[in-house]
């Protein structure tokens, strides 16, 4: 049984505070490391795009989980990173500067809709960027000097330092630097003062205000952060694809990405990336066991769709907390047995509250 006692100042803020953690990092990291030379193609590229959707499931995570803003138009933040990717590399930019950038004009058009979107909250913020999200695809499609239309425009291979990058284990590598990157600066991120104004704002705006938080100004923040991250993963996205389309980025994207951030928990590094690899897979799942389901069943027109949305009641009723939650009492379990008993994580009733006071 562990007993966490912090016996200096440093203990606190430890990024892995245990051996059992470092070790268990570590071996995590080698086995991904090792992955591409032991696994077959198809799993290797199947890893590949987990590993953008896990990016795309943190920058998400950033608005929703640590500033309480819904959004259902994270799938234009996308496409606008996949697309301006495209365009740079055309234009002849390196690999690396073209990625900055594309997370930067991401960036940029996240700040103009997080200004007039922090206005609304809840519901009415949720239309808000679902609109933001039918009107960046009927843009993409009409603009067909630099997008291509609705025929698509195809992307570049990429290369870093005249090395192709093309190859599945080389872009497997890349993916996986840079989810390690975003992993790594967004858990500093919330440990930091920012972090700390996210979770302010989110607990309680009116809190925040009498704690002195300029709360607008990191509902803002929250948004250019959220945009750059989510584009970032569209511009990775853009090489796994090979070819964009504006049917790829509609709105089954936001919802997916809303459900990687539900299901995996809330408010936790952790808990985007566990839900970005269960909604990563799941459509990879259903298509191998579709042959051993009965005809009338495996046919069925949106059995992916019944599938996600059984998903999430299933979390709702029983895990509320997702998988994160669910991994949390594990670990407590392991770490307090054979003294753990069930009622340690036994909910308590709770009760709605008045918008005025949050």
């Amino acid at each position: 049984m562990r007993f966490p006692y912090d016996t200096t100042y440093r203990d606190g803020q430890a990024l892995l505070r245990y051996p059992g953690s470092r070790i268990a990092y570590a071996l995590l990291l080698l086995t991904l490391l090792v992955a591409p030379l032991v696994l077959p193609k198809f799993f290797v590229g199947e890893i590949t795009y987990v590993f953008i959707m896990c990016v795309a499931s943190l920058g998400l995570m950033v608005l929703v989980g640590y500033t309480g803003q819904v959004s259902l138009g994270h799938s234009a933040f996308v496409a606008i990173g996949a697309y301006a990717h495209a365009w740079l590399l055309a234009q002849g930019v390196p690999l690396v500067m073209s990625l900055a950038l594309a997370a930067g004009i991401t960036g940029v058009i996240g700040l103009v809709i997080g200004l007039p979107a922090i206005r609304v909250s809840g519901l009415y913020l949720a239309m808000v960027t679902l609109a933001f999200a039918i009107l960046t695809e009927i843009v993409i499609g009409r603009w067909k000097s630099v997008t291509g239309g609705f025929n698509g425009v195809p992307v570049q291979s990429p290369s870093l330092f005249g090395f192709d990058l093309s190859g599945l284990s080389a872009f497997y590598y890349l993916c996986l630097a840079v989810l390690a990157l975003v992993v790594l600066g967004l858990v500093n991120l919330m440990r930091a003062k920012t972090g700390r104004a996210f979770m302010g704002v989110r607990d309680s705006e009116a809190a925040a205000y009498s704690l002195g938080i300029w709360v607008n100004g990191y509902k803002v923040l929250a948004f250019v952060i959220s945009a750059m991250v989510t584009g970032l993963a569209g511009a990775l996205l853009a090489h796994q694809t090979g070819y964009l389309t504006p049917e790829g980025f509609g709105l089954i994207l936001s919802l997916e990405l809303v459900l990687m951030v539900t299901i995996g928990g809330l408010g936790s590094v952790r808990g985007a990336i566990l839900g970005a690899i269960l909604i990563s897979m799941l459509p990879t799942f259903i298509s191998r066991i579709k042959p051993l389901l009965p005809d009338q069943i495996a046919k069925q027109f949106g059995l992916e769709t019944f599938v996600f949305g059984l998903v999430l009641a299933l979390f709702v009723l029983f895990e509320p907390k997702g998988l994160n939650g669910r991994w949390i009492k594990f670990k407590a379990f392991l770490e307090n047995f054979p003294i753990y008993r069930k009622n340690m994580f036994k909910r308590g009733k709770t009760y709605m509250k008045s918008e005025r006071y949050k």
